[in-house]
């Protein structure tokens, strides 16, 4: 995966499969001075370094029509609590109201087995709509399957599109959490990069034996994938909690809708050695990124 070496403008490559090219390709994210995306990027305005040599460049690709697609994992069963669903409508209705137009989303409930509430639409009517479907079950919700399964439905859909996962889970569930489970999640993870977020509800009481799982998976993806992890313990923080995730992702949105794609080529097919950095004249590069997403 991609690790960010300084805040918009360097990246370290970490994959043996980009140590091996020649040609790289670099996605990023520039404004110019009244903070708008220029309609063009001049090649000859781009300074693009590696280790202290100059890369050259090739080409320069406006990054346009490629999607933000959302999938909301709830878990709606004894880990929440039918008396705290309330918090987790504000919160889902506070989210879908921070998405811009255009966003793709999904929402799919955990308990007792992963269903679809909301299908795929980016009718934000029909997404909220859906908030008054959501209902409380008495079963455990399936964090890891639904996780699972979002990742399955991200690797099937071959379009261009920048994937988002929010999971909303909760100490509660997946008692029979296989291993192999754990190693095709970040399999899915590494083969499609995805930006997952996500939230782990802890309340006295409701705790199941095996409820480590989720917390520890939770921090390992949002980790691997630039997402946010929290841990909560009171049901009412998800009001607030949850629109915040929403601009986050609408933040997310704007800057990945609007960017270049750089394709640079090393000096002699040398192999790479450390970050690369970008700078382009008459512009502010905001963000750099090997595939595109800016979490």
């Amino acid at each position: 995966m991609r690790v960010m070496c300084a805040v918009g403008v360097v990246l370290c490559l970490t994959t043996a499969s980009s140590l091996a090219q020649q040609q790289v390709q670099v996605f990023v994210a520039v404004e110019d001075a009244a903070g708008a995306v220029p309609a063009a990027l001049d090649p000859a305005a781009l300074q693009v370094v590696e280790e202290g040599a100059n890369l050259k460049v090739v080409k320069v690709e406006p990054v346009t029509g490629w999607p933000t697609k959302v999938q909301i994992l709830l878990d709606n069963g004894i880990g929440l609590g039918g008396e705290n669903l309330i918090h987790m409508r504000n919160g889902l209705r506070g989210l879908l109201e921070a998405l811009p137009a255009g966003v793709e989303v999904t929402i799919v409930t955990t308990s007792p087995q992963p269903r679809a509430m909301v299908r795929a639409t980016t009718d934000k009517a029909a997404m909220l709509k859906g908030v008054d479907l959501l209902a409380p079950d008495n079963s455990a919700g399936r964090f890891v399957e639904s996780l699972s399964e979002a990742l399955q439905r991200i690797e099937k859909d071959k379009s261009n599109h920048f994937p988002t996962i929010v999971s909303i889970g909760s100490s509660a569930g997946d008692r029979n959490v296989m291993e192999r489970d754990i190693e095709r999640i970040q399999k899915s993870i590494i083969g499609r990069p995805t930006t997952i977020h996500v939230t782990i509800l802890t309340s006295p009481g409701r705790t199941a034996s095996q409820g480590a799982v989720q917390g520890e998976l939770g921090i390992g993806v949002a980790k691997m994938t630039g997402g946010r992890f929290e841990n909560i313990a009171a049901p009412s923080r998800l009001a607030t909690l949850m629109p915040e995730l929403g601009a986050q992702i609408a933040a997310s949105h704007q800057k990945q809708s609007s960017q270049f794609r750089i394709t640079v080529e090393r000096p002699n097919a040398a192999a790479p050695v450390g970050g690369i950095s970008v700078s382009a004249r008459g512009v502010k590069v905001t963000g750099v990124s090997y595939d595109g997403r800016h979490p």
